[in-house]
């Protein structure tokens, strides 16, 4: 898959992940300098790696998923990025995020390597999106061409909204 950073192209390293992959397990680490894995999520699931959430696009991600996730029920919704913990905690603080839950990639790289996100060059997560139903069956992707866009919403939502009915 052809990626771009800047209009520049940079190298993912690991595993594309497509519609109807079984969603590959992952340990990445919560507010609370604890790991999550996969396994220890239920339901409909929203995941979404991004590079930073300290950069314009990304936050303006996190705080629009923020927004409607809590208008869908059943859905939960992760922004997975290399950012450590403590940055996340701040960043979640300073902008209310209450329905978006924030993990950390930083210490094992298993997102990144597990759903083919992981920027070679920058040792960044590219912008993506998943949405995974209740078996852990992947129903949606969508890997940006260029790092810095913003992903599509509406077919993000469409497809978890789908999975509900």
């Amino acid at each position: 898959m052809k990626v771009k950073f800047q209009k520049k192209p940079v190298t993912l390293w690991g595993n594309e992940v497509k519609v109807g992959d079984t969603a590959p397990d992952f340990i990445a680490i919560d507010n609370n300098m604890q790991p999550v894995s996969l396994k220890d999520t239920k339901g409909v699931r929203i995941i979404l790696t991004v590079p930073s959430l300290d950069t314009p696009v990304c936050d303006l991600e996190a705080r629009t998923f923020n927004e409607v996730a809590s208008s869908i029920p059943n859905v939960s919704v992760y922004t997975i990025s290399m950012d450590l913990p403590f940055a996340q905690i701040r960043w979640c603080a300073a902008h209310g995020i209450k329905n978006v839950k924030t993990l950390s990639d930083f210490k094992d790289r298993l997102v990144g390597k597990n759903y083919g996100t992981y920027i070679e060059e920058l040792g960044l997560l590219t912008r993506a999106a998943f949405v995974i139903d209740e078996n852990n069956k992947v129903t949606y992707v969508e890997y940006l061409e260029e790092v810095t866009d913003q992903p599509n919403y509406d077919a993000i939502l469409e497809a978890a909204k789908k999975i509900l009915n």
